[in-house]
């Protein structure tokens, strides 16, 4: 406080110190949330309440909302990293109430995922993988790239949307895909839900021990944008398809959540891949019910190019 105090009086007996205090002052009062929130509490603020509150009025205008000014939420420029201000009428008093922003509300979110959820975790390309990385020059690879750029392009947080089915042979880059969308889905503050499918099934499997698969079934089930990867790599069992699985899927189907998977496998090879269990049972019916949820909640898109892990 004594070093402000010191720069004030500096200020003050700089010639233009006047003229610069009052074009200051009209900027903040003439700032639209600042003026929206003193109209809304005009029969409380007097002159000199607004004079004595001036100084919380500038903090308030100077920081970033919906992270506009931040380029990431380690770079937040605000006064607390990660929290925007909310002007407050309070004791007679205008004061600043703090408030996660939406980055951090998805980083958070993230978090508690990844403690609860140990197969969110995916290779460190895909998680930082762009639109603009991806190889333009493989045509096998177009048709893909271009349905979930469009889907990026349009999805608004809450809308119905079918997602994509990708399938193709290994290395072909449906992983990076799914890294690539959620990027550009987290561009737009649209959190999203990365599950590596066969250590998804092992996990839940454990789960059964410690108590927590309702908990992590409940989080998969209601992600607001969930992306199953490399499904039909699982030794999958009956249980984990009819009751896990199926339950996930008739959920989302319901509520329209939208859902995409990465397959080396078709439409019908996963259908004959989820008919047999891992006890040699042969459930046709059962597989056909689960296909019938995944096709109604993707559209199909086959990818296809050169191994890139060779």
């Amino acid at each position: 406080m004594k070093r402000i105090g010191e720069t004030l009086n500096k200020l003050k007996q700089s010639p233009d110190f006047k003229s610069r205090y009052e074009q200051t002052r009209r900027e903040i009062l003439n700032d639209p949330a600042v003026y929206a929130f003193l109209q809304e509490h005009q029969d409380d603020i007097t002159p000199d309440v607004l004079d004595k509150h001036l100084m919380k009025l500038y903090e308030y205008k100077t920081q970033s909302f919906s992270c506009e000014k931040c380029p990431s939420l380690q770079e937040c420029v605000n006064v607390m990293k990660g929290f925007e201000p909310k002007l407050v009428w309070r004791r007679g008093g205008i004061d600043i109430d703090y408030h996660r922003c939406p980055r951090k509300i998805r980083d958070d979110e993230q978090r508690k995922n990844e403690k609860l959820i140990k197969s969110l975790y995916v290779p460190k390309d895909i998680l930082n993988a762009r639109f603009s990385d991806l190889d333009f020059n493989d045509l096998g690879r177009i048709p893909a790239i271009n349905l979930a750029r469009q889907f990026t392009k349009d999805y608004v947080e809450g809308s119905e949307m079918k997602g994509l089915f990708i399938h193709g042979l290994f290395g072909v880059g449906k992983s990076y895909l799914l890294g690539a969308i959620a990027n550009e889905l987290a561009d737009k503050d649209v959190s999203s839900l990365i599950i590596y499918f066969p250590e998804f099934v092992r996990e839940m499997k454990q789960s059964l021990n410690d108590q927590s698969i309702n908990e992590k079934l409940e989080l998969v089930k209601k992600a607001s944008v969930l992306m199953v990867d490399d499904i039909g790599a699982e030794a999958m069992s009956s249980w984990m398809r009819d009751e896990i699985l199926g339950t996930i899927l008739q959920f989302r189907m319901l509520e329209g959540l939208p859902t995409f998977f990465t397959s080396n496998f078709s439409y019908k090879e996963l259908e004959h891949h989820l008919a047999h269990s891992q006890r040699g049972e042969r459930e046709e019916m059962k597989a056909k019910r689960v296909m019938e949820r995944i096709q109604s909640l993707t559209t199909p898109v086959e990818m296809k190019g050169t191994n890139r892990r060779k």
